[in-house]
């Protein structure tokens, strides 16, 4: 399996930049493809750490072609979870603001869900990492969303930079907070028969 897995051509249906440079920090060799396809709603009585990884299969199942035969796609998709509540992008300066105000002196959740798929194989999963935030005045928050414009994160941050000042402690995998959770993912390849240190560019 791991030397027919060597052969693999894989591509990241992601584009975030954030998830290029973890997966990229693996040294593996692949490509990214980019697609507007793939539903992000989800079946709202889904426990709330079930639902990345549903959108993430969604993602998958939504790619903009057919994968061949000599190809595997990763798709992930990460969320925030405060007081049972999914807070995904925000829309607006706004919202972004009232979602930091919310966070602020409280423990939440980030859960990143990722679905490996070939023709042959599929497999899904999640990882959890709870986060804990720094008690924000209104002036910093309004400080963050100017300078940093987090339209384009779930929860209003990220997790580097700026950010890593109103976070008191991680409590499980940081890379999964950036949005990519890497040991979990090792450790996936490894349960489905596939080494990921015969994957790299060095082989």
């Amino acid at each position: 399996m791991q030397e027919k897995f060597k052969d693999k051509k894989i591509i990241l249906g992601s584009a975030s930049p954030r998830r290029k440079e973890l997966l990229a920090g693996l040294d593996i060799q692949f490509t990214v493809e980019a697609f507007p396809g793939g539903s992000e709603e989800f079946d709202p009585s889904l426990p709330y750490e079930e639902i990345p990884r549903a959108i993430a299969i969604a993602k998958s199942k939504g790619f903009h072609r057919n994968l061949a035969e000599d190809e595997i796609l990763i798709t992930a998709d990460t969320v925030v979870v405060c007081d049972s509540e999914i807070m995904g992008k925000p829309h607006s300066k706004e919202e972004a603001a009232e979602m930091l105000s919310r966070l602020s002196g409280k423990v939440h959740q980030v859960i990143t869900g990722v679905c490996i798929r070939s023709l042959e194989k599929e497999c899904s999963f999640f990882a959890i990492s709870e986060v804990s935030f720094d008690q924000l005045s209104a002036e910093e928050i309004e400080y963050y969303v100017e300078k940093y414009s987090p339209l384009d994160k779930a929860g209003s941050y990220a997790v580097q930079g700026l950010a890593s000042l109103m976070i008191e402690g991680i409590n499980g995998c940081y890379f999964n907070v950036v949005g990519f959770p890497v040991h979990k993912f090792a450790s996936m390849l490894s349960q489905i028969g596939i080494d990921p240190y015969k994957i790299t560019k060095l082989n």
